[in-house]
């Protein structure tokens, strides 16, 4: 018997249910998929406490990596067999096997491991969208970006330096700056006993950034925004301390014509042509070592509620998966 872990309301990780589940067989532009590992995102915990609304009773995930079993009449660009990862797809990749949408299905070479794809699907889409799609940054560039020793920061430290860039990353403890230095991390700012704006200020010769990705939102986005150059941008990709609160238009002319943005991987992977493209350059540089996955946490999928109670309170470095 499959097994899931679902939630009928939402809440603190006690909502969360480890259950049997009937899979059955696809229908048509479906797969039934057997998971090897899914990955934990800070996204989920917004899931489960209904920050994006989701019909209940649900079930979580949105990424994983695991094996074709079957497939439905129409679907060709996979094959029973077949090594996939995926992230994006409708909630429910938290569980041992299912039936899904073969669309969101990415091939996997064999030279990347399930649990490294699953660790690695959303978190790599998005550092790749971030440095490849959002801004035409350049070699000699200097970045800010928040909870660099996270899941994503760690990926875009290593893909900035591949690219020339200069990387400002803020952290909360020693621990987190020594992983951040270690990926790549040119400067680290303890963003809880020094005034993040005045450091990048300091660093950048009085100038600024011309973009600072903020993954955390309600607590950092305003150093954020006064960390910017003339006509910088700020990227809100995030909102680990809660949502980003309205941003005055006027504000943004009077401190240097600045631009903000809040972007969503899905529509930088929604057109099977450019999801490719992004997974091609991604999967090219982790299985030639160029950048590595860090996998710091690993969890049975039954023990969903202590991971997501390890996420929430700042617990975890790099990338977290449960291992089926």
């Amino acid at each position: 018997m499959a097994h899931a872990i679902r939630f009928k309301e939402t809440g603190s990780p006690d909502v969360l249910r480890w259950e049997e589940v009937v899979v059955g067989d696809p229908g048509p532009g479906e797969v039934r998929i057997r998971h090897e590992a899914v990955g934990l995102n800070f996204a989920d915990t917004y899931f489960r406490t209904g920050l994006y609304p989701a019909p209940l009773p649900a079930g979580l995930g949105v990424e994983a990596a695991g094996v074709v079993e079957a497939v439905g009449e129409g679907v060709a660009h996979v094959a029973e067999g077949d090594r996939v990862t995926y992230t994006g797809s409708p909630l429910g990749a938290y569980s041992t096997e299912r039936v899904m949408p073969a669309g969101p299905l990415i091939r996997l070479p064999d030279a990347i491991g399930f649990e490294t794809a699953a660790a690695m699907t959303m978190r790599g889409l998005t550092s790749a969208y971030l440095l490849r799609r959002i801004h035409p940054l350049k070699a000699g560039d200097t970045i800010l970006l928040t909870a660099a020793a996270g899941g994503v920061g760690l990926i875009v430290c290593q893909w900035a330096k591949l690219l020339g860039l200069t990387v400002i990353g803020t952290v909360s403890t020693e621990e987190k700056a020594e992983l951040a230095r270690a990926h790549g991390c040119d400067h680290v700012i303890h963003y809880r006993r020094e005034n993040v704006a005045e450091r990048v200020r300091e660093l950048t010769d009085g100038a600024g950034v011309p973009v600072a990705f903020d993954s955390v939102g309600r607590t950092t986005y305003a150093a954020s925004l006064a960390s910017l150059r003339r006509r910088g941008l700020l990227v809100c990709f995030g909102t680990a301390s809660g949502p980003v609160p309205p941003i005055d238009a006027m504000q943004l002319a009077v401190n240097g014509s600045l631009f903000v943005t809040r972007p969503a991987l899905a529509d930088y992977i929604a057109e099977p042509a450019e999801r490719a493209e992004l997974a091609g350059e991604l999967f090219d540089h982790v299985a030639s070592g160029r950048i590595t996955i860090e996998i710091n946490q690993r969890y049975a999928l039954e023990d969903a509620v202590r991971a997501h109670r390890e996420l929430e309170a700042g617990r975890t470095t790099g990338s977290s998966v449960f291992v089926l």
